[in-house]
C-alpha cells in the first residue's frame, strides 16, 4: 500500500492535501478510513510522485546503489558488492523496477487521468512528461518492459490487467515520442491550461518550461535511436528542436527539483552520505578530470585525507583491496555533502542542493553530436558552437567561474577538433556532465563507448560492462508467461543481452576494439 506522505518545506515545496469534507449528516462517512482516502487530490498526487521518482532515480536507491559504479563515476571502497556487480542482481534491484511501477507511475497516471477527465493540459501535461521521464530510466534500463497495459491494476480491474505483457522497447520508444509532441502541441494550443502551481516541484506550474522540457526530452531519446535506425533518430531530433517552445537554451531551463535541505526533505545523495562513507569518486572519472585540467574536479570532489591530493579509487577490487583507498582517495565534493555526518565533518551545503532531471548541458551535447553527424537538420559547421556551449553550462551549472571556463576551452585537448574525433570530445564531456545522473551517463556509454576506459575492475564477477539488469524477481512470481516472453524476444535475462537500441553498437563512430572488456586496452581515439 503506498504512503502519501505530506512533504512540507520551504520554497513551496509542499504537498497540499485537500482536505476531505466532513459531512456529519451522512453516516457512510463513518465508513471511510480518513488515513487511505479513495480519492486523492492531483496536486498531492504528482508531488509525490514527482518527489519519490526523483528520489530513486537519482538517489540513494538505483543512482548511488547501482548505476554510478556501472557507468564508474564513482567507487565503493569499504562494501564493494554493487561496484563488483554481485549486488546488482535482480534480487537486488528488484524493488527499483516494482517500486518504479508501484509508487511515482501509479501516481503520476492518476495525476494525467484527473488532468484529462478536466482538460487541464497544465495538470496532465506535467504528469505525462514525469511519467515518460521515469519509464525512460525503466526501459533503458531492462529494455522491453510493461508500458502499454501497465498501471490498469485496480481491486475491479480485470485479471490481465494484473499481468500486463511486456512491449518491444522500439514501440515504447515511438510512444515517448508520441506522447511528448502532444504534451507540447496541446501546451500551444491550450486556452485554459489550468496549472498544478506549487504542487508542481520542478516548475512551479510554468506550462512554457514544461513545454521545453517535453520537447527536450524528446531530443534525449531520439538521440539514443541513433545506432539502431539512424533516419528515425534525425527525423525525431528535427521535430523536438522545432516543436513549439523549442529545447533548453540556457540553465535556467534546467529540470530540476530544488530540495529544501530542511533536515526532512534534502537532496538524496547528501542524505545517502549523512550515514555512510563507502563512496569515492571512480578512477576513470577522477583521471579524465585530471588529464584535461577541469575546474570542475574540485568541485566534484574533495582532496584525499592522507595528502590533499584528488585521486580516484579503482572500480571492483575487494574489500581488503579498496580499504587503503578509504582515506587515499577523494570523497564526493563538498557541495554534494551534509556537513556533518555519521563519519565526520566533510564540508556541507549539499542538502539543498537541487537534483538535476535534465539540464541545458545535455541539451547542447545533443546538438552537438546531432550537427557534427549532421542530423535534426543541424550542419557540422555547428558543431564546435555547440560543443563549447554544454561546456560552459555544465560549468556553469556547478558554479565554475567564465574565466575557469574559458582558459579551460583554450586548451589543445580540449578545443573541439571535429570529425570522428570531436565526436570522442562530445561524448566524454557529456558523461561528464551528467555526473549524478548514473543512469543517463551508463545510457550514454552503452551507446558511445567513451569514455573507453570504462571497464569491470579486477574483482568483478563478470568480464564485461552491463548491458543491462535483470528482471525482477517478483516477476518471476506474478507474471512470469510475459516476463519469457518478453525473455525470447529480447535475449537472456542476463547482464549481456542487448536492448533495442543497443544492438548496433559498432555502428557508433565512437566505438573503439574491447569496449567494457576487462583486460583490453582500448584502442586510441578514433
Amino acid at each position: 500500500m503506498m504512503n502519501k506522505n505530506l512533504l512540507k518545506g520551504a520554497t513551496g515545496f509542499a504537498l497540499v492535501l485537500g482536505a476531505v469534507a466532513c459531512n456529519t449528516d451522512n453516516l457512510t462517512n463513518l465508513n471511510k478510513n480518513p488515513n487511505n482516502p479513495a480519492d486523492v487530490p492531483v496536486g498531492t498526487l504528482f508531488t509525490n510522485g514527482t518527489a519519490s521518482a526523483v528520489g530513486r532515480w537519482l538517489g540513494s536507491g538505483y543512482d548511488l546503489r547501482a548505476a554510478e559504479f556501472v557507468t564508474q563515476h564513482l567507487a565503493e571502497v569499504q562494501y564493494p558488492d554493487e561496484d563488483r556487480y554481485s549486488r546488482i542482481r535482480a534480487g537486488q534491484t528488484a524493488t527499483y523496477f516494482n517500486n518504479g511501477y508501484a509508487v511515482e507511475l501509479e501516481d503520476l497516471q492518476k495525476a494525467a487521468d484527473k488532468g484529462t477527465a478536466t482538460s487541464e493540459v497544465g495538470v496532465y501535461g506535467p504528469a505525462l512528461v514525469m511519467r515518460t521521464w521515469v519509464f525512460g530510466y525503466l526501459t533503458d534500463t531492462w529494455g522491453d518492459i510493461p508500458y502499454f497495459d501497465a498501471l490498469k491494476g485496480a481491486p475491479d480491474a480485470p485479471v490481465a490487467a494484473l499481468a500486463p505483457k511486456y512491449d518491444p522497447q522500439k514501440d515504447i520508444y515511438t510512444d515517448f515520442f508520441a506522447v511528448l509532441d502532444k504534451v507540447s502541441n496541446d501546451i500551444k494550443s491550450a486556452a485554459s491550461p489550468g496549472s498544478l502551481g506549487l504542487a508542481d516541484l520542478i516548475y512551479g506550474g510554468d506550462l512554457a518550461k514544461w513545454q521545453k522540457f517535453a520537447n527536450s526530452l524528446r531530443a534525449r531519446f531520439a538521440l539514443r535511436l541513433v545506432n539502431v535506425d539512424p533516419a528515425t533518430a534525425s527525423a525525431q531530433l528535427a521535430a523536438a528542436f522545432n516543436a513549439p517552445g523549442g529545447v533548453f537554451t540556457s540553465n535556467a531551463d534546467n529540470a530540476e527539483l530544488k530540495w529544501p535541505g530542511d533536515g526532512i526533505y534534502n537532496n538524496p545523495w547528501a542524505a545517502d552520505f549523512s550515514g555512510r562513507d563507502d563512496h569515492r569518486i571512480s578512477r576513470v572519472l577522477m583521471q579524465l578530470l585530471r588529464d584535461q585540467g577541469d575546474p570542475r574536479l574540485t568541485v566534484f570532489a574533495q582532496p584525499a585525507v592522507t595528502d590533499n591530493a584528488y585521486r580516484g579509487a579503482p572500480n571492483a577490487l575487494t574489500a581488503s583491496g579498496e580499504a587503503p583507498y578509504i582515506t587515499n582517495a577523494s570523497r564526493i565534493g563538498e557541495v554534494l555533502y551534509p556537513g556533518a555526518t555519521a563519519y565526520g565533518y566533510f564540508g556541507g551545503g549539499g542538502n539543498a542542493w537541487p537534483s538535476y532531471l535534465m539540464t541545458y548541458a545535455e541539451v547542447a551535447f545533443i546538438q552537438a553530436e546531432a550537427a557534427e553527424r549532421g542530423l535534426g537538420g543541424l550542419t557540422p559547421a555547428q558543431a564546435a558552437g555547440l560543443y563549447a556551449e554544454g561546456i560552459r553550462a555544465s560549468m556553469a551549472q556547478w558554479g565554475v567561474s567564465d574565466a575557469a571556463t574559458t582558459a579551460f576551452l583554450a586548451q589543445p585537448a580540449v578545443a573541439y577538433a571535429g570529425g570522428t574525433p570531436g565526436l570522442v570530445q562530445i561524448a566524454q564531456q557529456k558523461w561528464v556532465a551528467l555526473f549524478t545522473d548514473g543512469g543517463q551517463a551508463w545510457a550514454e556509454w552503452r551507446r558511445t563507448c567513451q569514455p573507453a576506459t570504462v571497464q569491470p575492475g579486477p574483482a568483478a564477477i563478470q568480464s564485461t560492462v552491463p548491458r543491462r539488469f535483470q528482471y525482477s524477481t517478483t516477476e518471476r512470481s506474478v507474471n512470469d508467461a510475459n516476463r519469457q516472453e518478453a525473455i525470447a524476444r529480447q535475449g537472456p535475462d542476463t547482464f549481456n543481452s542487448r536492448m533495442y537500441w543497443d544492438k548496433s553498437p559498432t555502428a557508433a563512430p565512437t566505438f573503439v576494439t574491447g569496449c567494457g572488456v576487462r583486460g583490453v586496452a582500448p584502442a586510441p581515439a578514433p
